[in-house]
């Protein structure tokens, strides 16, 4: 049965230094002459260690043999949301981007059957991102972008990200949202509380911010799929839609004519890496599997470490899994079937 892995990140092998190209601070760096023993290699942020990551990022005859070993055809790959860089001037934003999206273009012209790629947009600068989302699905064959769960300080309903949205609605671009920079992070140093907490909190802003601020009714032809299981938005939105009916003075405010939290379920797509299979329950009677897509997080420690584990859990018919495994990337990312068959 073919499997799709719709939510996994790649990196190129290096970068350029952008800080001291640019003379400015905050750009990830990359580091192989560590010292450690392990094979792999650590990115940098501003002289502090961030993360070690696997030479499975971006070494692509080894990932391609790793995940097809656990049973995975094809993956859609995006960059680490540590590249985003949205902190950055517009232009050296646009330059890392450009980099990261044509190393991407490049990996999949070569392995079309293995991988599919999200590219990455500068959206401090929504015009510059939507020329770079149309050059990303015009010239580089990629199928859409990967974007933040927050742009700095705008959230996803900010007036400011239209030009974006409009241009993957033309382009039937899909859009994939990540958390980032966690809400809370100062407060939450110990016991990786920003990806415990924070992660699943962010999700739930982006959703909350794109339906209750208008975003799916400008575009109702949008595309977007929220990784980590749209975090902690479906298990709370409960509370989310009794907020919606109790107090549309301050909830209902910039989408009056819209309707409540749960007419939109059928707007957006979710990721099923929720780790839980009583969890994964809720969502498809939540959801119906037409929403979701098999999506693992590889190669990183808190995604699922065999993929599609958790639909296996479940007791399901073959048409529902099969759905669950490609129908819904598919249908999100406009391809078929006989591509990868």
């Amino acid at each position: 049965m073919l499997k799709i892995d719709m939510h996994s990140h790649i990196l190129p092998r290096e970068w350029p230094d952008l800080n001291a190209k640019f003379n400015t601070t905050g750009f990830p760096t990359i580091h192989h002459d560590t010292g450690r023993d392990d094979g792999k290699a650590e990115i940098h942020k501003d002289g502090q260690f961030f993360r070690a990551v696997d030479p499975l990022s971006w070494d692509i005859e080894q990932r391609i043999a790793d995940y097809g070993a656990k049973g995975v055809q094809v993956q859609v790959a995006c960059t680490v949301p540590v590249m985003f860089s949205y902190h950055a001037k517009d232009e050296h934003a646009l330059y890392l981007s450009q980099f990261l999206n044509e190393h991407l273009g490049e990996q999949c012209r070569a392995h079309p059957r293995n991988l599919i790629g999200l590219g990455t947009l500068p959206l401090q600068a929504p015009e510059l991102a939507a020329r770079e989302l149309e050059r990303c699905v015009t010239e580089l064959g990629l199928r859409g972008v990967q974007i933040g769960s927050h742009i700095n300080s705008w959230n996803l309903n900010d007036p400011a990200l239209d030009p974006v949205f409009a241009a993957a609605s033309d382009l039937g671009a899909a859009i994939l949202v990540h958390p980032w920079d966690m809400m809370g992070k100062e407060s939450m140093s110990q016991y990786w509380l920003p990806w415990l907490v924070g992660m699943p909190a962010e999700q739930s802003r982006a959703i909350c911010s794109m339906i209750f601020g208008g975003v799916f009714d400008r575009h109702p032809n949008m595309k977007v799929l929220f990784a980590h299981g749209g975090g902690s938005f479906p298990f709370t939105i409960g509370r989310i839609e009794h907020g919606w009916r109790m107090r549309p003075d301050l909830v209902a405010v910039d989408n009056p004519d819209g309707g409540g939290p749960r007419d939109y379920l059928d707007r957006f797509y979710l990721d099923t890496c929720v780790h839980d299979h009583k969890a994964l329950e809720y969502l498809l009677e939540l959801m119906g599997p037409e929403r979701l897509a098999m999506g693992t997080d590889y190669p990183f420690p808190l995604g699922e470490q065999q993929p599609g584990s958790g639909i296996d859990s479940i007791e399901l018919d073959d048409a529902t899994r099969e759905r669950l495994y490609h129908g819904t990337s598919l249908e999100w990312l406009g391809l078929e079937r006989d591509q990868f068959v």
